[in-house]
C-alpha cells in the first residue's frame, strides 16, 4: 500500500502548497497522485533554485507525480481563496491544466508565478498571497528605513542647530 499523503486526501482542483525554504512553490492536484504545476526550465532541487525562479522570464507547465515534485519538502492542500471566490468545477480545472502541460509560459515572481497559475486554474484570476506578502513587508521595511533616516536626519539637524546656538552667544 502507497504511503498517505495527506492528513486528508486532496481532491482533484485543490490547490498543493509546498514549504522549499524561502518560498512555497505551488501545483494544482489532478488525481492518480499527479499534479501540474509552473516551473522555470532547468530546475532542479538544489539550493539554487530561488534564483533560476528570479532570474526566469519563462516556464514550463509540467505534469508530474505528487512525490517528485514534493521530494524531501513538507507541503499541504491549501485552497487558500475559497473563502472569497467560488472554485470552478473541478473537471474543468483539471482539463485546462492538462491542456497546458508542455507549454511555455511567460514567467515574472512579481506578476505570472506558480501561485499565479494555480489560484487562475481553481478560481478563474491570477492572485499570489507570497507576492502580496512580500510586498507588504517592503513596503514596512521601506517606511521603517525612512524612518531612521528622518530620525537621523533630524538629530543631526538638531545637533547643528545646538553647535550654532552656542557659537553665536555672547557672555
Amino acid at each position: 500500500m502507497a504511503p498517505t499523503l495527506f492528513d486528508c486526501e486532496p481532491k482533484p482542483g485543490d490547490l498543493i502548497e509546498i514549504f522549499r525554504g524561502m518560498y512555497q512553490h505551488w501545483a494544482i492536484y489532478i488525481g492518480g497522485n499527479e499534479v501540474v504545476h509552473l516551473i522555470p526550465p532547468n530546475e532542479g532541487s538544489g539550493p539554487l533554485d530561488l534564483l533560476m525562479f528570479l532570474d526566469s522570464n519563462t516556464a514550463e507547465v509540467r505534469r508530474q507525480k505528487l512525490w517528485d515534485v514534493v521530494g524531501t519538502n513538507s507541503y499541504h492542500i491549501n485552497n487558500l481563496l475559497d473563502d472569497e471566490c467560488e472554485p470552478r468545477d473541478h473537471h474543468v480545472i483539471v482539463r485546462e491544466a492538462c491542456r497546458m502541460v508542455g507549454q511555455e509560459l511567460p514567467y515574472s515572481v512579481a506578476s505570472r508565478n506558480c501561485e499565479h497559475f494555480v489560484t487562475e486554474l481553481r478560481y478563474g484570476k491570477p492572485e499570489s498571497r507570497q507576492v502580496r506578502t512580500a510586498q507588504a513587508a517592503a513596503v514596512v521595511g521601506g517606511v521603517a528605513v525612512a524612518g531612521v533616516a528622518f530620525a537621523v536626519l533630524g538629530a543631526a539637524l538638531f545637533s547643528s542647530l545646538t553647535k550654532d546656538d552656542k557659537k553665536n552667544r555672547h557672555f
